[in-house]
């Protein structure tokens, strides 16, 4: 796969991402709804042959008065 692609659809990047307290399923998708072993994004891409369809990216928050 090609670097460039893989930084652009990055899990800890999206805002579906979460992290789960489920040892045996430790990373979850929101709005694909599952939970897995392996980064939503590496499953979605194994099982389908493209890049996940879902990512968008995590809002970044501007603190000011730092």
């Amino acid at each position: 796969m090609d670097e460039e692609r893989q930084r652009r659809v990055d899990c800890f990047r999206c805002r579906h991402f979460y992290i789960t307290w489920d040892r045996s399923f430790p990373r979850g998708c929101r709005v694909l709804e599952f939970r897995s072993r392996e980064l939503p994004c590496l499953v979605v891409l194994n099982t389908s042959g493209i890049e996940c369809q879902m990512f968008s990216p995590k809002k970044r928050s501007q603190r000011t008065g730092q």
